[in-house]
């Protein structure tokens, strides 16, 4: 399960690394029109995205039998 684990981060930095490596301008205009975004949705976007991982974490492991 470790390298399971490592490999997704891994997954996670590529697919985060792209935004900034492709297309900077854009990137940077959604990073700065999201930080003046009001505290309480950034929460419950944050929640959101930790949810759905949850669940694609949990839908994963029980159908390898983990």
């Amino acid at each position: 399960m470790n390298a399971i684990v490592w490999m997704a981060v891994g997954l996670v930095l590529v697919f985060e690394g792209l935004g900034p490596m492709l297309w900077p301008r854009i990137w940077r205009r959604m990073i700065l029109s999201m930080a003046q975004l009001p505290d309480a949705l950034l929460r419950r976007v944050g929640g959101g995205l930790v949810v759905a991982g949850a669940v694609i974490y949990y839908m994963i492991s029980v159908r390898n039998g983990g």
